[in-house]
């Protein structure tokens, strides 16, 4: 069975909160299957740590939405300033707004999910 997720990159705004859906987004990806957090998570942090490499996403057009998703993740950055993720999971056939389950800088979700992997 396939976990969906949509990646979605955003700017770092005054006022916008890492634990709510962006107001807006630059771009977004979708990834079909591995999206959970243990796999896709953590393949995200180490991309933006040390450049590791990210196969298999399709650029999708912003408008693009999806009613099977499981989880999105929104990239927050901005010039000068630490990256943020924030990962929501999502109930698929629901409304897509879902449960923000995670909100740090990179290095905290590869601790937090390479943890959970290990003890899973």
């Amino acid at each position: 069975m396939s976990t969906r997720a949509q990646v979605r990159f955003a700017t770092r705004e005054a006022g916008q909160s890492f634990n709510q859906h962006a107001n807006a987004i630059h771009a977004q990806f979708y990834k079909h299957s591995d999206g959970y957090p243990e796999g896709l998570g953590i393949d995200i942090a180490e991309s933006i740590l040390d450049s590791t490499k990210i196969y298999n996403w399709e650029i999708e057009h912003l408008d693009t939405k999806h009613s099977d998703l499981e989880y999105i993740y929104y990239i927050w950055q901005a010039p000068q300033k630490t990256t943020y993720i924030s990962i929501f999971e999502v109930q698929p056939f629901g409304d897509q707004i879902g449960e923000c389950i995670f909100v740090g800088e990179p290095q905290e979700l590869i601790k937090k999910y390479s943890q959970t992997k290990l003890e899973q």
